[in-house]
């Protein structure tokens, strides 16, 4: 008997449930990207839709995990574009993370004094290990690990029983702060921070690489609307890029230095880096794992791609923080972005790509390290407690640890 779970899954997904051999040339994904914004959304959604077909395909005949307990579709989650939520649904959503700020920490004061609550918890595990996830072989990888612990969480210690959301930054590039995700009304992260005149450039310094320089954006200040403007930041600043060139940093970020949060969007650096034909390039043009990587993070001196893109466009503190980040409630849509298009570029050639790896251990490979490799093995630190897994577990979304498809 086909279950009622299997039944809503085809029901939402109807739109989508086409076969992955289908030869019509409209239902095959693109190859090229195009120029016209407009056009990539279109080749985005279509490159989206085979790889949902696939991994579906994958779930359902895909009898050893359903004989072991893995991944079914029974089981299966869905994971939304936040445009997509009801206003209910990201209640529910912000509440659970709110939920979370509310709760005790699990990590001793020993190891993060700044630790206040269990939101703080991933915070500071990401403080830790900034510098072996970041332009590192486990960059992608550990992310999605990360963000599958913070997902968890909230299911298992805050009731959430909704869908996990991304921010789909193509959507937003005419004007954040009409985006869902900043606008600061009820349903969003909250919005701009209080406007700051006269702020000097944002600048970006890779040693050895030409700086960046961008405009600081249009708040600066603490938020002022929506559900997190009381909202605490109680780490950092580790690596904060401050207007006028400067980089902020305690000696010690895992020590407790309660501030408010601020954002300062920045739609030109949004439209600059992460637009349609941006995502559109970055899974079309780049075969290899290293240079989807690269692109994808940035490359060094000439850019941001679209991870540093989507941090820089929140702006404020911690998003111009790599390593103090997650303390913006908006990084986990971001990063949920993040994996999904490295999901649907992992579905283009899954013989390829499900179990591509490259790149050392350390941030640049500053100081030299052995290369990163499916045996490697990888921890959530104190956040989400539990013995280390190798990389080879975090390379699919529907085994291992996972059972989630994107929407």
């Amino acid at each position: 008997m086909i279950s009622r779970r299997i039944l809503t899954l085809a029901l939402l997904l109807a739109p989508n449930w086409a076969s992955p051999t289908a030869t019509s040339p409209s239902m095959l994904p693109p190859t090229v990207a195009s120029s016209s914004t407009d056009i990539a959304a279109v080749q985005v959604n279509q490159l989206a839709r085979s790889a949902l077909n696939l991994a579906l395909d994958i779930v359902i005949n895909n009898t050893t995990s359903q004989e072991s307990g893995g991944c079914t579709m029974e089981k299966l989650r869905v994971r939304r574009d936040w445009r997509a939520f009801s206003r209910a649904q990201k209640r529910a959503y912000i509440e659970s993370v709110l939920c979370l700020t509310h709760l005790p920490s699990s990590t001793p004061a020993k190891d993060a004094r700044g630790a206040k609550n269990r939101y703080d918890d991933f915070v500071a595990v990401h403080i830790v290990k900034s510098d072996f996830v970041h332009r590192t072989g486990a960059f992608l990888s550990w992310h999605r690990y990360f963000v599958h612990g913070f997902e968890q969480t909230l299911r298992n210690e805050c009731g959430y029983t909704g869908d996990f959301p991304y921010w789909n930054w193509g959507a937003d590039t005419e004007d954040m702060t009409k985006s869902e995700v900043f606008d600061g009304s009820d349903t969003s992260l909250s919005g701009n921070g209080a406007f700051i005149p006269n702020q000097p450039d944002i600048s970006v310094d890779m040693a050895g690489y030409p700086r960046l320089n961008f405009t600081a954006g249009t708040g600066g200040g603490c938020m002022t609307s929506g559900p997190f403007q009381d909202y605490t930041v109680d780490m950092g600043p580790s690596t904060l890029s401050m207007p006028g060139g400067n980089v902020s940093s305690m000696s010690n970020p895992l020590d407790y230095n309660p501030r408010c949060l601020k954002r300062s969007l920045t739609t030109s650096i949004l439209q600059r880096y992460a637009n349609y034909t941006a995502i559109a390039q970055l899974i079309l043009n780049y075969h290899d794992i290293w240079d989807f990587e690269t692109v994808l993070q940035g490359v060094p001196g000439s850019g941001l791609g679209v991870h540093g893109g989507g941090h820089y466009a929140m702006g404020g503190d911690p998003g111009r923080d790599m390593d103090v980040s997650p303390a913006d409630p908006a990084f986990w849509h971001h990063h949920g972005m993040i994996d999904r298009v490295w999901w649907i570029w992992q579905h283009l050639d899954l013989d390829d790509r499900q179990q591509a790896i490259s790149g050392t251990g350390t941030f640049m490979n500053q100081p030299p390290s052995p290369n990163t490799t499916l045996d490697t093995m990888v921890d959530l630190g104190l956040a989400v407690r539990g013995a280390p897994v190798a990389m080879r577990e975090l390379m699919s979304t529907t085994a291992g640890p996972f059972c989630y498809v994107y929407l």
